[in-house]
């Protein structure tokens, strides 16, 4: 169980590292129950929510990916659980890193407990106006009253903001239709469909709520396994 969680929390690193749809990689889990790395930093590449960092441990050099940082060329640092991930690419940095850990936190100064904290990737509130499909709901109305739609399948027509491809095995999905509750105005989906950013779709799937992968990521509404309605 430990072991899937830390799939999970390396997922949701994968996710907001690389949105575009060529982010596909073998993984292979990995953990420690003490600060098993101790890692000389030799090179800093920073993108729009990580850091990627070329460390040095014991004269091994390879790359690992944090939360997004300030870090410093020859500064020390710790860590411990990671994700293995092998040819992953970076639609950010157009690159491919033939072998690279996803590292859930590292610690600067040892025993000092600071450690880097993530950040989940905020979705801004686009200026869109869908028409709800009938039988359907919005997403202002799903926030608004969650206990009532909790392991229901409902329906939910909104524009596509942002598509991650092929991770975990399902398409991770945010869409907007304009409705607002208390600042949840976006909702992620999870299905085994293909759709694209911009388009207009119905989303058909159950509810779920307080879905907590570690790591500071949780959502408070999922839609799971949504099969799509385009002509709706």
């Amino acid at each position: 169980m430990k072991s899937y969680k830390l799939l999970l929390i390396a997922f949701l690193l994968v996710v907001a590292i690389g949105c575009g749809k060529n982010e596909q990689s073998e993984q292979k889990p990995n953990k420690s129950k003490e600060f098993a790395h101790t890692v000389k930093v030799e090179d800093v590449i920073q993108v729009s929510s990580y850091t990627y960092l070329n460390v040095d441990e014991n004269g091994n050099k390879y790359w690992i990916a944090v939360p997004k940082a300030e870090f410093n060329k020859g500064e020390i640092l710790y860590f411990n659980n990671y994700m293995e991930m092998n040819n992953f690419k970076s639609s950010e940095l157009d690159k491919v890193f033939d072998t690279i850990f996803f590292v859930d936190y590292v610690e600067k100064q040892l025993g000092a407990g600071t450690l880097t904290k993530p950040q989940k990737p905020k979705i801004d509130k686009l200026d869109v106006k869908i028409e709800p499909v009938p039988g359907g709901i919005t997403i202002a109305e799903l926030y608004s009253k969650p206990d009532a739609f909790k392991n229901k399948t409902v329906k939910i027509r909104g524009k596509v903001i942002k598509v991650n491809s092929g991770i975990m095995g399902k398409n991770w999905i945010h869409i907007q239709d304009g409705t607002n509750k208390d600042g949840n105005y976006d909702l992620t989906i999870t299905t085994n469909e293909n759709v694209n950013p911009g388009e207009v779709v119905t989303f058909e799937g159950r509810i779920s709520l307080d879905k907590d992968f570690g790591y500071g990521y949780s959502y408070k509404v999922l839609m799971e396994e949504a099969k799509t309605h385009k002509t709706l």
